[in-house]
């Protein structure tokens, strides 16, 4: 029973020596004297204004193009006037040509052969039947154009909003994934992995 008691604690005394000598002789661990500490006052945070995207949105709402100069953005002020001036232009150009066509079939409704597609001879250029067919096509070339322009002008709000969203993004070291090592002392192994940091 003696021996028994002996060996035990012969065995608890070298296995703290042993331990002892594996903490001295590890590389993994850190000195936290030595290690430089970040402050919390040397971290710059900016502010998250809730009603950016809101204010973007208005404002692309009220003229197209001032929210993403709002967001400073200033390249795609031009590229959002375009895209609404040339649905604007193809909406007046349709809609001018179905004009035309409109009056002129009108005026032969009303008995009247002086009309620009009638011509000089007694067998018009274009037949009733045509100018009902130009009409036709080019009030849906007009409608057409109008609701892309309205897709072009719903788009433009979208973008400033999503753009507002996207320039307050947090990508500041308090949220952060990343990979992370580490010497793990009870297995005398190493641990990869991923951490997830959060901080408020």
């Amino acid at each position: 029973m003696l021996n028994r008691a002996f060996f035990i604690g012969l065995l608890c005394v070298l296995s703290n020596f042993i331990g002892f000598s594996q903490n001295e002789k590890d590389s993994t661990n850190v000195d936290l004297k030595n290690t430089p500490i970040i402050a919390n006052e040397t971290l710059v945070k900016r502010e998250i204004d809730p009603l950016r995207p809101s204010k973007a949105a208005f404002y692309s709402a009220v003229l197209p193009g001032l929210g993403q100069a709002y967001n400073k953005k200033y390249w795609k002020v031009p590229i959002v006037w375009a895209a609404i001036g040339t649905g604007i232009y193809f909406y007046v150009s349709n809609d001018q040509q179905f004009d035309r066509y409109r009056d002129a079939y009108k005026r032969r409704l009303a008995g009247f052969t002086d009309d620009e597609f009638y011509g000089q001879g007694q067998t018009p250029l274009i037949s009733n039947d045509g100018l009902i067919r130009a009409q036709q096509q080019f009030r849906r070339n007009k409608e057409v154009a109008l609701l892309v322009t309205i897709g072009l002008y719903a788009l433009n709000i979208i973008d400033a909003n999503v753009d507002a969203h996207l320039l307050q993004f947090n990508v500041d070291e308090n949220l952060s994934f990343r990979p992370h090592y580490q010497y793990n002392p009870m297995e005398h192994s190493s641990d990869l992995g991923l951490t997830f940091n959060f901080k408020f």
